[in-house]
């Protein structure tokens, strides 16, 4: 195990000091990753935000950016039209550009196209996120350059992790940041809305470049058994259960989602009850929870970016516990889960003759004392402790 402090993902956003809407876009970035949601998974504050648009004194450019500093670095871009018409500035984005393609996939730059047509000017081939083209004023756009770096950060962490498992073959680690994040679609056609809900969240995805959605009325495969493709996609899937009035009715919504806890798959809840579920399904608790209401078409993208804001939760996660552990570190004994545990969590443990005393360890903080006295109670076996508890009791 190592305790050391280096972030695996730093975030770097560079502007031209001109920009007068720099800040403000950079802190709607800040705010986002630095916040709580991200420190009990990455540690520390979160996700470490570093600005870059002061000149330094005496030269003509911001001071550089050390790629060494972490494990994977994201290099942020507002490209408008005070940088691209300032040559000290484009060459020192231009040369950020080489050194991240030299230096593989764990470091990218992800220009944003504040200005129509600045692309051209900016002499690099990256492929941008395209600012100008979107519609709303800045919070509004600034809550979608959110989620779209959410979905590359996911992608860049995915190839870390690819990287890690097998770092001499390249091709794979490629084929692993291309691939697109699935999401199932779990509703009732049972209802007046259910299906309705799904497809609008269906065509959303589809409007929204590099992302897949799993839909059951189209994308099974004639001669294929729809029940075991249903499991299948739901274990390899981020998950939105549409819990509308009949959600919980329905066996296989039900089974949908305990598919999901047990395979621990994110998982969000969109919320679109109409009048009455007559039994909650008892297994939608512990994940975020969004209100969509039935029709409500603009709180879509609510549900995506916090559905988004859980896969990559879950792939710091993987990659925090992939740097804690060396192959020596390995324990049978013990289980890593991407939150905190609950009842359900038991139903995936090793049988109690293979592992007598399996240790669950989960992301900060600790579960409250009533949750841990109910653990007991049902299970005595089993210990229960916060990733900061277990290493405490496990660095020797």
């Amino acid at each position: 195990m190592t305790d050391s402090t280096r972030p695996f993902l730093v975030v770097y956003v560079v502007w031209h000091p001109a920009f007068s809407d720099g800040l403000a876009i950079a802190e709607i970035l800040r705010q986002h990753f630095r916040r709580k949601l991200y420190e009990n998974i990455a540690g520390g504050t979160g996700l470490s935000v570093i600005y870059r648009y002061v000149v330094v004194p005496e030269s003509t450019q911001p001071l550089p950016i050390d790629l060494a500093d972490a494990d994977t670095a994201a290099i942020v871009v507002l490209a408008d039209n005070n940088l691209v018409g300032d040559t000290a500035w484009t060459a020192y984005v231009q040369e950020l550009c080489h050194r991240t393609e030299a230096a593989g996939l764990g470091t990218r730059v992800f220009p944003v196209e504040i200005d129509t047509g600045v692309l051209a000017r900016l002499g690099t081939n990256e492929q941008a996120l395209l600012w100008a083209r979107w519609e709303g004023e800045l919070a509004e756009r600034g809550r979608r350059l959110t989620a779209a770096l959410t979905y590359a950060f996911c992608r860049l962490l995915r190839h870390y992790l690819e990287h890690l498992a097998r770092p001499e073959e390249e091709e794979e680690a490629l084929e692993a940041y291309l691939k697109k994040v699935q999401i199932f679609l779990s509703h009732s056609k049972h209802d007046q809305h259910g299906e309705e809900i799904a497809r609008n969240v269906r065509s959303r995805l589809y409007n929204m470049p590099g992302m897949d959605s799993f839909f059951d009325v189209y994308d099974i495969p004639a001669g294929l058994h729809f029940q075991k493709v249903l499991i299948h996609k739901v274990r390899v899937s981020a998950m939105v259960a549409i819990h509308t009035d009949s959600y919980s009715s329905r066996e296989w919504c039900r089974k949908e989602i305990i598919e999901a806890k047990r395979w621990h798959v994110p998982l969000v809840v969109a919320n679109s009850i109409s009048d009455i579920d007559e039994r909650g399904f008892p297994y939608m608790g512990n994940v975020p929870v969004v209100r969509l209401e039935p029709g409500g078409a603009n709180r879509i993208d609510f549900v995506i970016a916090r559905l988004l804001d859980e896969v990559l939760k879950n792939f710091l996660w993987r990659c925090r516990i992939a740097l804690e552990l060396s192959e020596e570190d390995l324990d049978p004994t013990v289980i890593f889960v991407p939150r905190p545990p609950e009842l359900i969590s038991l139903a995936s443990l090793p049988s109690e003759a293979d592992v007598p005393h399996p240790v669950i360890v989960y992301p900060d903080p600790p579960l409250s004392a009533e949750e841990e006295r109910l653990f007991a109670e049902i299970s005595p076996r089993v210990q229960l402790r916060s990733l900061t508890e277990w290493k405490a009791g496990a660095v020797r």
